[in-house]
Protein backbone atom coordinates (compact mmCIF):
# COMPACT_ATOMS: atom_id res chain seq x y z
CA UNK A 1 0.00 0.00 0.00
CA UNK A 2 1.35 3.25 -0.63
CA UNK A 3 2.15 6.17 1.90
CA UNK A 4 -0.24 8.65 2.24
CA UNK A 5 0.93 12.43 2.09
CA UNK A 6 -0.71 15.30 1.93
CA UNK A 7 0.61 18.67 0.02
CA UNK A 8 0.09 22.24 1.22
CA UNK A 9 -0.61 23.87 -2.16
CA UNK A 10 -0.90 27.72 -2.46
CA UNK A 11 -0.59 27.05 -6.51
CA UNK A 12 2.87 28.43 -6.58
CA UNK A 13 5.97 26.73 -8.41
CA UNK A 14 7.62 25.14 -5.25
CA UNK A 15 4.78 23.33 -3.75
CA UNK A 16 3.65 22.30 -6.81
CA UNK A 17 6.79 20.38 -7.71
CA UNK A 18 6.98 18.83 -4.23
CA UNK A 19 3.91 17.38 -5.40
CA UNK A 20 5.17 16.30 -8.17
CA UNK A 21 8.28 15.06 -6.43
CA UNK A 22 6.42 12.79 -4.16
CA UNK A 23 4.28 11.56 -6.79
CA UNK A 24 6.84 10.68 -8.70
CA UNK A 25 8.58 8.56 -5.56
CA UNK A 26 5.67 6.45 -5.30
CA UNK A 27 3.54 8.45 -2.58
CA UNK A 28 -0.41 8.40 -2.98
CA UNK A 29 -0.42 12.29 -2.84
CA UNK A 30 -3.47 14.48 -1.87
CA UNK A 31 -3.12 18.61 -2.68
CA UNK A 32 -5.25 20.44 -0.09
CA UNK A 33 -5.05 24.14 -0.30
CA UNK A 34 -5.95 26.65 2.65
CA UNK A 35 -8.17 29.68 2.14
CA UNK A 36 -8.43 32.48 4.31
CA UNK A 37 -10.75 34.24 3.11
CA UNK A 38 -9.56 37.63 4.24
CA UNK A 39 -11.60 40.47 2.18
CA UNK A 40 -9.48 43.68 0.72
CA UNK A 41 -11.96 46.15 2.26
CA UNK A 42 -11.15 48.55 -0.38
CA UNK A 43 -11.86 46.13 -3.45
CA UNK A 44 -13.81 43.44 -1.56
CA UNK A 45 -12.50 40.41 -2.98
CA UNK A 46 -10.68 38.18 -0.56
CA UNK A 47 -6.71 39.23 -0.53
CA UNK A 48 -5.26 36.29 -0.17
CA UNK A 49 -5.61 32.61 -1.03
CA UNK A 50 -8.18 34.28 -3.67
CA UNK A 51 -9.67 32.10 -6.31
CA UNK A 52 -6.17 32.47 -8.79
CA UNK A 53 -4.16 30.66 -6.45
CA UNK A 54 -6.89 27.90 -5.91
CA UNK A 55 -7.20 27.78 -9.36
CA UNK A 56 -3.52 27.30 -10.55
CA UNK A 57 -3.45 24.71 -7.61
CA UNK A 58 -6.31 22.30 -8.99
CA UNK A 59 -4.79 22.76 -12.42
CA UNK A 60 -1.56 21.41 -11.02
CA UNK A 61 -3.35 18.47 -9.48
CA UNK A 62 -5.22 17.69 -12.45
CA UNK A 63 -1.99 17.59 -14.58
CA UNK A 64 -0.50 15.30 -11.91
CA UNK A 65 -3.88 12.91 -11.22
CA UNK A 66 -4.26 14.05 -7.33
CA UNK A 67 -6.94 14.39 -5.70
CA UNK A 68 -7.42 18.78 -4.76
CA UNK A 69 -9.34 20.22 -1.73
CA UNK A 70 -10.18 23.65 -0.21
CA UNK A 71 -9.95 23.97 3.48
CA UNK A 72 -11.07 27.02 5.18
CA UNK A 73 -8.73 28.17 7.76
CA UNK A 74 -9.67 31.40 8.30
CA UNK A 75 -10.96 31.47 11.73
CA UNK A 76 -7.34 30.55 12.87
CA UNK A 77 -5.56 32.95 10.71
CA UNK A 78 -7.87 35.48 12.30
CA UNK A 79 -7.03 34.65 16.44
CA UNK A 80 -3.42 32.93 15.78
CA UNK A 81 -1.71 35.44 13.37
CA UNK A 82 -3.93 38.23 12.56
CA UNK A 83 -5.08 39.34 16.16
CA UNK A 84 -1.04 38.69 17.19
CA UNK A 85 -0.06 40.90 14.68
CA UNK A 86 -1.93 44.06 14.91
CA UNK A 87 -1.55 43.53 18.74
CA UNK A 88 2.44 43.35 18.00
CA UNK A 89 2.08 46.31 16.00
CA UNK A 90 0.09 48.19 18.64
CA UNK A 91 2.77 47.68 21.31
CA UNK A 92 5.75 48.84 19.25
CA UNK A 93 7.11 45.90 18.49
CA UNK A 94 7.46 44.55 14.98
CA UNK A 95 5.98 40.84 14.36
CA UNK A 96 6.81 37.65 12.35
CA UNK A 97 3.20 36.57 11.16
CA UNK A 98 4.88 34.00 9.13
CA UNK A 99 6.72 31.82 12.06
CA UNK A 100 3.11 32.23 13.59
CA UNK A 101 1.67 30.79 10.48
CA UNK A 102 3.94 27.87 10.47
CA UNK A 103 3.53 27.16 13.98
CA UNK A 104 -0.31 27.54 14.43
CA UNK A 105 -1.57 26.81 11.10
CA UNK A 106 0.49 24.76 8.46
CA UNK A 107 2.38 22.60 10.98
CA UNK A 108 -0.57 22.00 13.72
CA UNK A 109 -4.27 22.79 12.70
CA UNK A 110 -3.29 21.36 8.67
CA UNK A 111 -1.22 18.48 9.89
CA UNK A 112 -3.87 17.27 12.28
CA UNK A 113 -6.37 17.85 9.34
CA UNK A 114 -3.83 15.45 7.30
CA UNK A 115 -3.69 12.87 9.87
CA UNK A 116 -7.36 13.02 10.40
CA UNK A 117 -7.08 11.98 6.59
CA UNK A 118 -4.77 8.85 7.14
CA UNK A 119 -1.92 10.43 5.86
CA UNK A 120 1.55 9.83 7.00
CA UNK A 121 3.35 12.61 6.27
CA UNK A 122 2.23 16.37 5.52
CA UNK A 123 4.86 17.73 3.00
CA UNK A 124 5.01 21.78 1.88
CA UNK A 125 7.20 23.62 -0.72
CA UNK A 126 9.84 25.02 1.77
CA UNK A 127 13.17 24.88 1.51
CA UNK A 128 14.36 23.13 4.40
CA UNK A 129 15.56 19.18 5.60
CA UNK A 130 14.12 17.00 8.02
CA UNK A 131 16.86 14.25 9.36
CA UNK A 132 16.70 11.45 11.71
CA UNK A 133 19.51 10.88 13.80
CA UNK A 134 20.69 8.91 16.55
CA UNK A 135 21.50 11.51 19.45
CA UNK A 136 23.33 10.76 21.91
CA UNK A 137 22.01 9.79 25.22
CA UNK A 138 18.57 9.55 23.65
CA UNK A 139 16.96 6.19 23.74
CA UNK A 140 14.73 6.62 20.58
CA UNK A 141 15.92 8.43 17.45
CA UNK A 142 15.34 12.54 16.95
CA UNK A 143 14.35 14.71 14.31
CA UNK A 144 16.92 17.54 13.26
CA UNK A 145 15.43 20.56 11.17
CA UNK A 146 18.12 21.17 9.00
CA UNK A 147 19.13 24.15 6.41
CA UNK A 148 18.67 23.65 2.79
CA UNK A 149 20.83 23.10 -0.34
CA UNK A 150 20.11 26.03 -1.30
CA UNK A 151 21.39 28.59 1.12
CA UNK A 152 19.74 31.76 -0.86
CA UNK A 153 16.53 30.73 -0.23
CA UNK A 154 16.72 28.47 3.01
CA UNK A 155 13.23 28.57 5.12
CA UNK A 156 14.53 27.26 8.53
CA UNK A 157 14.37 30.80 10.33
CA UNK A 158 10.47 30.42 9.70
CA UNK A 159 10.04 26.76 11.10
CA UNK A 160 12.13 26.84 13.93
CA UNK A 161 8.90 26.33 16.01
CA UNK A 162 8.30 22.76 15.17
CA UNK A 163 9.01 19.86 17.84
CA UNK A 164 9.83 16.20 17.14
CA UNK A 165 6.06 15.27 17.18
CA UNK A 166 5.26 17.50 13.97
CA UNK A 167 9.04 16.89 12.52
CA UNK A 168 8.27 12.98 12.29
CA UNK A 169 5.10 13.83 9.98
CA UNK A 170 6.70 16.06 7.64
CA UNK A 171 8.58 16.01 4.62
CA UNK A 172 10.32 18.93 2.93
CA UNK A 173 10.83 17.69 -0.51
CA UNK A 174 12.82 20.56 -1.76
CA UNK A 175 15.89 20.69 0.76
CA UNK A 176 18.30 19.21 -1.68
CA UNK A 177 17.07 21.45 -4.59
CA UNK A 178 17.91 25.29 -5.59
CA UNK A 179 15.33 27.27 -7.09
CA UNK A 180 16.72 27.12 -10.57
CA UNK A 181 16.27 23.06 -10.12
CA UNK A 182 12.82 23.79 -8.94
CA UNK A 183 11.83 25.62 -11.67
CA UNK A 184 13.58 23.07 -13.93
CA UNK A 185 11.73 20.40 -13.08
CA UNK A 186 8.39 22.28 -13.27
CA UNK A 187 9.41 22.72 -16.61
CA UNK A 188 9.95 19.16 -17.14
CA UNK A 189 6.49 18.42 -15.65
CA UNK A 190 4.78 20.42 -17.81
CA UNK A 191 3.27 21.84 -14.63
CA UNK A 192 0.87 25.16 -15.48
CA UNK A 193 3.21 27.02 -12.87
CA UNK A 194 6.14 26.44 -14.18
CA UNK A 195 6.46 30.22 -15.16
CA UNK A 196 4.56 31.75 -12.26
CA UNK A 197 6.50 34.19 -10.59
CA UNK A 198 7.52 33.62 -6.78
CA UNK A 199 5.72 36.07 -3.88
CA UNK A 200 7.55 37.60 -0.89
CA UNK A 201 4.00 39.13 0.32
CA UNK A 202 2.25 38.58 3.27
CA UNK A 203 -0.51 36.62 1.93
CA UNK A 204 -3.71 39.01 3.84
CA UNK A 205 -1.85 42.40 3.38
CA UNK A 206 -3.50 43.92 0.61
CA UNK A 207 -0.75 45.66 -2.07
CA UNK A 208 1.65 44.19 0.57
CA UNK A 209 0.97 47.41 2.83
CA UNK A 210 0.76 46.78 6.77
CA UNK A 211 0.32 49.93 7.30
CA UNK A 212 -3.65 50.48 5.36
CA UNK A 213 -3.84 47.02 6.82
CA UNK A 214 -4.15 48.10 10.65
CA UNK A 215 -6.02 51.37 9.39
CA UNK A 216 -8.31 48.28 8.05
CA UNK A 217 -8.54 46.50 11.27
CA UNK A 218 -8.61 48.80 13.52
CA UNK A 219 -10.65 52.15 14.62
CA UNK A 220 -7.71 54.51 14.08
CA UNK A 221 -8.40 56.42 17.73
CA UNK A 222 -5.79 54.17 19.31
CA UNK A 223 -3.05 56.36 20.34
CA UNK A 224 -0.01 54.93 18.51
CA UNK A 225 -1.72 55.43 15.12
CA UNK A 226 -2.02 59.15 15.75
CA UNK A 227 0.81 61.60 15.12
CA UNK A 228 3.44 62.19 17.83
CA UNK A 229 6.73 63.17 18.78
CA UNK A 230 10.10 62.68 17.31
CA UNK A 231 12.75 62.66 19.87
CA UNK A 232 16.61 62.73 19.72
CA UNK A 233 18.67 60.27 22.41
CA UNK A 234 18.49 63.23 25.14
CA UNK A 235 14.90 63.68 24.65
CA UNK A 236 14.66 66.78 22.07
CA UNK A 237 11.94 67.14 19.89
CA UNK A 238 12.63 67.58 16.08
CA UNK A 239 9.85 66.62 14.52
CA UNK A 240 6.41 64.71 14.08
CA UNK A 241 5.38 61.27 12.64
CA UNK A 242 2.58 59.89 11.27
CA UNK A 243 2.02 57.20 14.34
CA UNK A 244 3.86 55.13 15.99
CA UNK A 245 3.14 51.86 15.15
CA UNK A 246 3.56 52.36 11.23
CA UNK A 247 7.58 52.39 12.04
CA UNK A 248 10.30 49.79 13.25
CA UNK A 249 13.79 49.77 14.41
CA UNK A 250 16.30 51.11 11.72
CA UNK A 251 14.06 52.55 9.73
CA UNK A 252 15.36 54.98 7.44
CA UNK A 253 12.83 56.15 4.99
CA UNK A 254 9.87 58.83 5.38
CA UNK A 255 11.32 60.18 8.86
CA UNK A 256 11.86 63.77 6.75
CA UNK A 257 14.05 64.42 10.34
CA UNK A 258 17.30 67.07 9.33
CA UNK A 259 19.48 65.98 11.48
CA UNK A 260 22.95 66.67 9.68
CA UNK A 261 23.27 62.78 9.07
CA UNK A 262 20.71 60.20 8.18
CA UNK A 263 18.72 59.59 10.78
CA UNK A 264 17.67 55.91 12.34
CA UNK A 265 14.76 54.73 13.94
CA UNK A 266 16.39 53.80 17.53
CA UNK A 267 13.56 53.15 19.93
CA UNK A 268 9.55 52.88 19.61
CA UNK A 269 7.52 53.90 22.65
CA UNK A 270 3.65 52.80 21.56
CA UNK A 271 2.54 53.71 25.19
CA UNK A 272 3.52 57.19 24.91
CA UNK A 273 3.95 57.40 20.57
CA UNK A 274 7.33 58.63 20.72
CA UNK A 275 9.94 57.41 18.06
CA UNK A 276 13.53 57.90 18.77
CA UNK A 277 16.33 58.38 16.43
CA UNK A 278 19.67 58.87 15.90
CA UNK A 279 22.50 58.28 13.86
CA UNK A 280 23.13 54.97 12.26
CA UNK A 281 26.05 53.91 14.77
CA UNK A 282 23.27 54.41 17.37
CA UNK A 283 20.68 51.80 16.05
CA UNK A 284 23.52 49.37 16.74
CA UNK A 285 23.59 46.95 19.79
CA UNK A 286 25.31 43.46 21.36
CA UNK A 287 22.73 42.21 23.30
CA UNK A 288 19.06 41.09 24.03
CA UNK A 289 16.86 38.94 25.82
CA UNK A 290 14.59 36.36 23.98
CA UNK A 291 11.01 35.28 24.83
CA UNK A 292 9.10 32.09 24.62
CA UNK A 293 12.47 30.06 23.70
CA UNK A 294 11.82 27.01 21.71
CA UNK A 295 14.43 24.46 21.12
CA UNK A 296 13.98 21.49 18.77
CA UNK A 297 15.67 19.01 20.86
CA UNK A 298 16.80 19.51 24.47
CA UNK A 299 16.58 22.65 26.18
CA UNK A 300 20.02 23.90 27.20
CA UNK A 301 20.71 24.34 31.20
CA UNK A 302 24.30 26.35 30.58
CA UNK A 303 25.71 29.26 28.38
CA UNK A 304 26.46 28.14 25.11
CA UNK A 305 26.99 29.22 21.62
CA UNK A 306 25.76 29.78 18.03
CA UNK A 307 25.10 31.25 15.14
CA UNK A 308 22.14 33.68 15.47
CA UNK A 309 19.60 35.24 13.02
CA UNK A 310 17.47 38.44 14.16
CA UNK A 311 15.75 38.68 10.62
CA UNK A 312 14.84 36.41 8.18
CA UNK A 313 17.47 38.33 5.52
CA UNK A 314 19.98 38.75 7.72
CA UNK A 315 23.23 36.74 7.58
CA UNK A 316 23.91 34.30 10.88
CA UNK A 317 26.63 35.95 13.64
CA UNK A 318 28.14 34.22 15.88
CA UNK A 319 26.74 34.62 20.13
CA UNK A 320 26.80 33.76 23.22
CA UNK A 321 23.16 32.25 24.80
CA UNK A 322 22.60 31.91 28.25
CA UNK A 323 19.10 31.23 30.36
CA UNK A 324 17.93 33.72 32.17
CA UNK A 325 14.70 33.49 34.38
CA UNK A 326 13.14 31.99 31.65
CA UNK A 327 14.29 33.82 28.93
CA UNK A 328 17.95 33.56 27.36
CA UNK A 329 20.10 36.60 26.93
CA UNK A 330 21.39 36.44 23.64
CA UNK A 331 25.14 38.44 23.46
CA UNK A 332 26.75 39.00 19.89
CA UNK A 333 30.36 38.67 19.26
CA UNK A 334 30.08 41.84 17.28
CA UNK A 335 27.09 44.58 17.82
CA UNK A 336 24.39 44.30 15.33
CA UNK A 337 21.99 46.72 13.11
CA UNK A 338 18.70 47.31 14.32
CA UNK A 339 17.93 44.11 16.69
CA UNK A 340 13.94 44.50 16.75
CA UNK A 341 11.76 43.39 19.58
CA UNK A 342 8.57 41.09 17.81
CA UNK A 343 11.31 39.15 15.57
CA UNK A 344 12.31 36.66 15.94
CA UNK A 345 15.81 35.00 17.06
CA UNK A 346 17.01 31.90 15.54
CA UNK A 347 20.08 29.70 16.53
CA UNK A 348 21.88 27.39 14.38
CA UNK A 349 24.74 24.69 14.52
CA UNK A 350 26.47 22.45 12.20
CA UNK A 351 23.47 23.00 9.88
CA UNK A 352 21.21 22.84 11.94
CA UNK A 353 18.34 24.58 13.93
CA UNK A 354 18.71 24.47 17.85
CA UNK A 355 15.30 26.62 17.99
CA UNK A 356 15.01 30.27 18.52
CA UNK A 357 12.61 32.97 20.04
CA UNK A 358 11.16 36.12 20.08
CA UNK A 359 13.49 39.02 20.67
CA UNK A 360 11.82 41.02 23.63
CA UNK A 361 14.15 43.54 25.07
CA UNK A 362 17.64 45.30 23.78
CA UNK A 363 19.90 45.74 26.84
CA UNK A 364 23.05 47.24 25.17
Amino acid sequence: MKKRVVVAMSGGVDSSVAAGLLKNKGFEVIGVTMCFNIPDRLTRKPSCCGLSGIEDARRVCHKLGLKHYVLDFSRILEKKVIDDFCAEYLSGRTPNPCVRCNQHIKFTALLKKALALDARYLATGHYAGVEKSRVPGSGSPKYLLKKAKDTRKDQTYFLYRLDQAQLRHILFPLGNYTKDQVRALARKMDLPVAEKPGSQEICFLPQDDYRLFLKQRLTGKEKCLLPGEVVDKDGNIIGKHKGAAFYTIGQREGLGIALGVPAYITNIDARGNRITVGAKEEAFSRSFLVEEPHFILKEPKIKFAAGVKIRYNSKEERAKLEPFKGKLKVEFYKPQFAITPGQSAVFYQKGAILGGGVISRVLD
